[in-house]
């Protein structure tokens, strides 16, 4: 039923599991797009009512109707926040910062949205009004979605830019108004590489007992690298610091 899964394990995985955008030209396999969604078919969700569904988006009439539409949704969402959140200024003037790459990878993606190997939509069909935690009954199978293309060498990124076209998508696509698109997921086998993903460090995000606590115990495993919102990006942890 399934593909051999790779001998990547479940703390790799959750480790190493980083938001993919540059792909390669080839397609998924049906046998790995089925291992990947049964996967993501095990996830919990409200009640156990299981009503997360995927629409899958290839090469059929629809599915590039679709790309093409959510290729301009996400070129201009993208225009627009590189102009908001100054991507070509300060640091983004340096071509080597983590903020001028974010913005040249970014460029890639939107501007080659539409050779996207596969794009998946995440859906909710509602059983009761729209409500703030009906996302909770989506997004663990979504996380599941990723962690399994992980396993089987690929990836993808989770997006919401499908909101400025989304009646146009239903009409394409014949979602019915019932059902909820909750995120946009382009996934194909990476053209760079996987993780490390780098991160705050631990003691930041974690407390003990009352708010704003520091939790003495917890502590970054030696040799983590931390996001440029943490510590300077690439400074290994000293266990002087593991507090």
């Amino acid at each position: 039923m399934m593909s051999d899964p790779t001998e990547l394990g479940l703390l790799e995985g959750l480790a190493t599991t980083r938001s993919i955008r540059r792909y390669l030209p080839d397609p998924i396999p049906e046998d790995d797009l089925n291992t990947i969604l049964w996967h993501a078919g095990r996830a919990p969700s409200g009640s156990n009512r299981q009503k997360f569904r995927f629409l899958v988006l290839r090469d059929g009439p629809n599915a590039r109707a679709a790309k093409a539409l959510l290729g301009e949704s996400f070129r201009k969402a993208w225009n627009e926040k590189q102009s908001n959140d100054g991507y070509d200024a300060g640091s983004g003037e340096a071509g080597d910062s983590p903020k001028a790459r974010m913005a040249r990878t970014m460029q890639h993606f939107v501007d080659h949205f539409e050779d996207t190997p596969v794009v998946v939509l995440a859906c909710l069909v509602r059983y009761r009004p729209e409500n703030y935690a009906e996302g909770a009954s989506v997004y663990p199978a979504v996380q599941n979605l990723m962690l399994a293309a992980r396993a089987l060498g690929y990836g993808g990124v989770i997006t919401g830019w499908h909101v400025n076209v989304e009646q146009e998508l239903r009409d394409v696509l014949n979602i019915p108004e019932e059902v909820a698109i909750h995120a946009t997921i382009p996934m194909g086998k990476p053209a760079g590489r996987h993780g490390p993903v780098r991160r705050r460090p631990l003691t930041e995000i974690v407390y003990d007992d009352e708010w704003g606590a520091d939790a003495e115990w917890v502590h970054d495993p030696e040799g983590t690298e931390f996001a440029s919102a943490g510590p300077p990006k690439g400074t290994p942890v000293e266990p002087s610091i593991r507090k």
